[in-house]
């Protein structure tokens, strides 16, 4: 950065930019990298609030002199959008759908907007953008178009490219214009006008008329040709079209500032022949056969590598059980006008190519959950192959060529052979057959000098051989870092001059995104790790056992794919869905992480532990455990969170709400010393919000009721002999903090359900914990002392093997998960992860065969807890309500947002709040007065009922008792569920003058003391 006015420019940018001006080192941070094998510190972010605004950080970078970047959704796999340039990220505000044309079928975008979202507010009139990369729940349009995307779509709606009518474009310069198709009278008009506009065009008519030959020889005839700018659209018969020139230069050449697109009609029928092969080459060379005798919506691939790595890690387990016999296979989708249609389309290709719809070889479907199953299984490819269980890492660098379709299988021969000549085992090959365009990666050593020299020279020889067969380095992902410096092995020393001779053109200063296709930096150079790699190996409470033992691993596993940054579906990542700051998405996160590590000199992150940004970055992280499940690659925040924590505040005072809030299991086991005066404390006004400063707990937020007899009490009071633990009926009911002390009738409701199923039932009645509240406040040490407490109580169940069961899912996810990573030597804890159940887990698969739970038979609106979600599933929950007769609705909304102690923090309460109105309040507000509302979560319940929806949410549990006594009232049922009333309105206003007479008398005699002496 030496030689530029970094003060200057972000005090210019902040007075005049009406955006989020951010040169602070936790922004820099999280934007040095994207999903490539780049890494560059950004000088700074700006997040501009309007498209006006980013013009304007545009023209004040132009005037100090420094590159610009524009970014939309950062995936990019070649390097595009990493730089030491100021970032600007185009997705929190610039995402407006500015216009649409039914008639015409276009619609005018800023470049910020998702595609997903794009396509939602398109449905009404039934059309979306054709182009659908595997990102599409989370790529802008802005980055679409800079990286002219694909897509399995494109096999019907061609790329980006194809789909672009115009475009608003700023040079750095300043000229500002909307360019697309120029016929010649139009460039005429321009050529009068003069001025810099003029000087554009000229210069694009003479490198078009100049190298006109060179680029109709030179450009390989291939659907999927993504590598160079596209010059082909400046020839006559491309209609001289500047916008389509545009589209893939990665932001090196102009700022998009607005796009006009063309819209195709959505499918409305859709059918999915699935081909089996014996390998993966001669799948390849079925593909211009086929193509031979139909027009697909979709050709894609899959080999029996990927489907070998998605079975170790049980991924996708539903879409691997229905492919066909064979080894590889072909994914032939068809859309149409008619179910017939569409079924008898892959009906005529069997019978064009002697198959039939019964062959072993042979999977058909026209149901459309299931083909979106299948297909999804080939999109999850990035994130299956990135981290193979075998622990191998694999990289991109090589992960995108394409070749002429009908020279694919040769293709992948020799590519094989290359593979086996740089010793890099056998990386899975899958991707767009159908367009000639394959996707892997690569097991690249890129952490010592040999590897990378090996990375260098495999890349090179890569490049000469799709070369000779006319295909292009990139058939989707751009070129980047990743291939700028290998184009003049694709398209010669002349192309790429002509290249040059465009950049130029729009940026003669080169500070559009430097370094990427034109005079680009080294394939090798700037990588994320790298032989200068040597990051900080500390020792942790956890032990990561997945990770080969290493805190540094289990950050690495984010790989930038961004599936933490979609707007819908699944639990990951409500703070970047409430906030949508890249920081508070996981891979910000994780950036930092890396950043922390300390392993490049130039980090923006300093302090290690003790790094204030990465603090910040984690505060809002509600460690619901989403991207555990959610995260194709499986980061783990909420873990890496808690280690954090653990360290950043060790020898320190840590906040408030860590000890009120941490320590909450030894409070609530004091409140049975008189629980009715503490809830009347917790509530007194003015006490109760001294009370909550005091412990760091946000003053909006109601304190809970304890219960007046907890379970436990309640389960001596029962009495009755305590079962044998080897009886096999026997099973351990486990009496957590909030069942136990908040809603003991949801354990008492327990209870009844499992006697009624034939179990005997033991509570531990000693203190026993698992440590959650301690874990989530990185309060680690503790944590440890509190499991292995509670392994001495729980031990004789745990020799005799009886089975434990939660009720609590936060809880039932630290047995299963958080302790045998704490703990992983330990054998007890390996024991009790195998033997603690969940509620319904116990009564699905292990009740007697002639036990059915009560008929409940209604409609049931059901929120799933996040850590259930990430590690316990919910299948056996389905199960059970099904085989309960109830009709439910399990929602796909997110989290709930209170995500245990998160929502109570001060501070918190606004996020928390936006979480949960993203889905699953507004949810529970529409569901029927008549329906059950079902949430086994402490959290999940107290934001139901906080929430302002009017409805109490019910524990499985309860739900399953009540049906037990006889038909549920028809309105409201969850009235007859017993909760702890708040204290009485007297009862507060009493205490709080009993406080404030107590403490007048105190003052008085203070005083009256003074006065004597004085």
């Amino acid at each position: 950065m030496t030689g530029w006015d970094i003060s200057g420019l972000r005090a210019a940018l902040a007075d005049e930019v009406d955006g989020e001006v951010r040169f602070d080192a936790g922004s820099r941070g999280a934007y040095v990298t994207d999903g490539s094998n780049y890494r560059q510190v950004p000088i700074g972010v700006v997040v501009p609030r309007t498209v006006e605004a980013g013009a304007r950080a545009v023209s004040v970078c132009a005037r100090f002199d420094v590159p610009v970047l524009s970014r939309g959704g950062g995936t990019s796999l070649a390097g595009q959008t990493t730089n030491t340039a100021v970032v600007i990220d185009w997705t929190k505000y610039c995402d407006g759908l500015l216009s649409v044309d039914p008639e015409a079928r276009t619609c005018v975008v800023e470049p910020g907007i998702v595609l997903d979202e794009l396509n939602r507010r398109l449905s009404p009139h039934k059309l979306q953008f054709g182009p659908k990369p595997s990102t599409h729940s989370h790529c802008a349009l802005g980055g679409m178009i800079g990286n002219n995307s694909c897509g399995a779509s494109a096999q019907a709606y061609g790329k980006t490219v194809d789909n672009v009518r115009r475009l608003e474009i700023l040079t750095y310069d300043g000229q500002r214009a909307w360019v697309g198709p120029t016929p010649p009278d139009e460039r005429a008009r321009i050529a009068e006008g003069g001025g810099r506009l003029a000087e554009i065009y000229a210069g694009l008519d003479r490198i078009a008329t100049e190298y006109l030959a060179d680029i109709r020889r030179g450009y390989p005839k291939i659907p999927r040709r993504v590598s160079g700018y596209n010059l082909d659209s400046l020839l006559p018969e491309s209609g001289f079209d500047v916008a389509r020139a545009l589209v893939g230069s990665e932001g090196t050449l102009v700022t998009v500032l607005r796009a006009e697109l063309d819209l195709v009609s959505v499918p409305s029928y859709q059918s999915l022949l699935v081909l089996g092969y014996e390998d993966i080459c001669a799948a390849a060379d079925d593909v211009s056969h086929l193509l031979e005798h139909c027009s697909p919506s979709q050709l894609e691939a899959l080999d029996g590598r990927m489907a070998q790595l998605m079975r170790e890690e049980g991924a996708y387990l539903q879409s691997l059980d229905i492919l066909p016999r064979g080894d590889s296979w072909l994914m032939v989708q068809y859309s149409g006008d008619s179910q017939e249609d569409v079924d008898e389309q892959a009906h005529a290709l069997l019978r064009a190519v002697g198959r039939g719809e019964k062959d072993p070889e042979v999977a058909f479907s026209d149901d459309p959950e299931r083909e979106q199953r299948m297909l999804k299984a080939r999109e999850a490819g990035l994130g299956v192959t990135a981290r193979p269980p075998d622990d191998r890492e694999t990289w991109e660098g090589w992960e995108d060529s394409a070749v002429p379709p009908e020279r694919l299988g040769d293709y992948l021969r020799d590519l094989k052979a290359l593979f086996e000549e740089f010793g890099y085992d056998h990386p899975s090959l899958y991707g767009h057959f159908g367009q000639g365009c394959v996707h892997t990666r690569i097991p690249f050593g890129l952490k010592t000098a040999e590897g990378v020299a090996g990375f260098r020279r495999f890349v090179e020889r890569a490049a000469d051989l799709v070369a000779s067969y006319g295909g292009s380095l990139s058939g989707e992902h751009g070129d980047g870092q990743s291939r700028g410096e290998l184009l003049t092995r694709m398209f010669g020393e002349r192309l790429v001059s002509a290249f040059g001779e465009m950049k130029a053109l729009f940026d003669p200063g080169n500070r559009m995104n430097p370094g990427k296709i034109v005079d680009p930096n080294p394939v090798d150079g700037q990588l994320r790790l790298g032989p200068s790699w040597r990051p900080e190996t500390p020792a942790t409470h956890f032990q990561f056992p997945e990770d080969d033992h290493s805190f540094n691993r289990a950050v690495m596993r984010c790989v930038g794919i961004g599936n933490c940054r979609s707007h819908s579906g699944g639990v990951m990542c409500p703070s970047y869905r409430a906030t949508r700051e890249e920081e508070h998405s996981t891979r910000g996160r994780a950036r930092l992480l890396f950043e922390m590590l300390g392993g490049h000199a130039d980090s923006a992150v300093k302090d290690g532990w003790r790094s204030p940004e990465v603090r910040d970055a984690l505060d809002l992280c509600l460690a619901c455990k989403g991207c555990r499940s959610d995260c194709p690659t499986g980061v783990d925040m909420a873990t890496l969170k808690a280690e954090f924590l653990s360290h950043h505040y060790e020898g320190r005072l840590r906040p408030a709400a860590h000890y009120a809030m941490g320590w909450l299991p030894v409070w609530a086991r004091l409140s049975r010393l008189s629980p009715g005066l503490v809830n009347t404390l917790l509530h007194a006004p003015g006490l109760a919000r001294a009370g909550k400063r005091l412990a760091g707990v946000d003053g909006v937020r109601p304190a809970p009721v304890f219960a007046r007899q907890s379970f436990v009490q309640w389960w001596r009071a029962r009495g009755g002999e305590e079962p044998d633990p080897a009886d096999p009926r026997t099973v351990v009911l486990w009496p957590d903090t909030f069942s136990t002390y908040f809603h003991p009738s949801i354990a008492i409701s327990a209870v009844r359900v499992l006697e009624d199923a034939g179990f005997r039932v033991a509570v531990p009645t000693e203190p026993v914990c698992c440590g959650l509240t301690w874990i989530s406040t990185g309060q680690l040490s503790v944590a440890e002392k509190v499991l292995r407490r509670t392994l001495g109580v729980l031990r004789p169940y745990l020799e005799a093997g009886t089975p434990v069961i939660g009720l609590e899912p936060s809880c039932t996810a630290v047995f299963r998960a958080d302790a045998p990573e704490l703990l992983p030597a330990d054998q007890d804890v390996q024991r009790l992860a195998k033997q603690f159940r969940t509620f319904a887990e116990q009564l699905v698969h292990h009740a007697p065969d002639d036990w059915r739970p009560p008929s409940l038979a209604r409609h049931a609106t059901v929120q799933t807890h996040c850590h259930q979600h990430a590690v316990m599933k919910f299948d056996a929950d389905r199960e059970l309500m099904r085989r309960a007769h109830l009709d439910a609705d399990v929602l796909d909304e997110g989290c709930c947002g209170l995500a245990g102690n998160f929502g109570f923090e001060r501070g918190h309460h606004e996020v928390s709040m936006a979480v949960a109105e993203q889905g699953v309040l507004p949810a529970v507000r529409a569901a029927a007065p008549g329906s059950l509302v079902l949430a086994d979560g402490f959290s999940c319940r107290t934001q139901i009922e906080d929430g302002g929806t009017g409805r109490r949410a019910l524990h499985l549990a309860e739900a399953l008792a009540l049906a037990l006594d006889g038909n549920l009232p028809s309105d409201a049922p969850e009235r007859l569920a017993q909760r702890p009333p708040e204290p009485s309105r007297t009862a507060r206003w009493a205490t709080t003058a009993s406080a404030a007479a107590l403490a007048a008398a105190a003052g008085t005699g203070v005083a009256l003391r003074l006065r004597r002496r004085t």
